[in-house]
């Protein structure tokens, strides 16, 4: 009897069907959150991941969904690994996940380019209502450590903002 694996391409496949718990209009993948998939020649799965932050109150959640992702594909032998090195970046959001961020009413981030990890100061940030920058920022934190809140001056709606990181 011969026993089949599933491939890296059907894991990352099915791994893109994985939504951001907190974010369901963009998978995990779509966040750039999965490094690295490999299955060895004994069937034994590992996916490494990295949280969007080091304290994500979703890492298990994220963990857990991922896990259950590859077993549900028929792996028995599943490891999953977070890692912080190297740091996520809002860099490997995939432009389409921008655009599904935009339509959800959450500004996505700029680009932060080579070299910086963390923005201190804010960059400017489009409502994803009506497109102005005539926005202000209320709170450097949001619902997650990787939102900041904003209200728009131009059509008065409050909306999320993703900080470049």
């Amino acid at each position: 009897m011969t026993t089949t694996h599933p491939t890296p391409d059907a894991i990352w496949t099915a791994l893109a069907a994985v939504p951001d718990p907190e974010i369901p209009v963009v998978s995990i993948t779509d966040m750039g959150m999965v490094r690295d998939v490999t299955v060895s020649d004994a069937g034994r799965v590992t996916v490494t991941f990295t949280p969007t932050f080091s304290g994500c109150p979703a890492l298990h959640v994220i963990k857990g969904s991922i896990e259950q992702a590859v077993r549900d594909l028929g792996a028995a032998d599943v490891e999953v690994r977070s890692t912080l090195t190297p740091p996520w970046t809002t860099d490997w959001i995939g432009d389409d996940a921008r655009e599904r961020l935009r339509q959800y009413g959450i500004a996505p981030p700029a680009p932060t380019g080579e070299g910086q990890l963390i923005q201190l100061d804010a960059e400017p940030t489009r409502c994803p209502r009506c497109g102005s920058l005539n926005v202000r920022m209320t709170a450097s934190f949001g619902p997650t450590l990787c939102k900041r809140m904003y209200v728009c001056d131009t059509c008065r709606e409050p909306f999320e903002g993703f900080k470049s990181v």
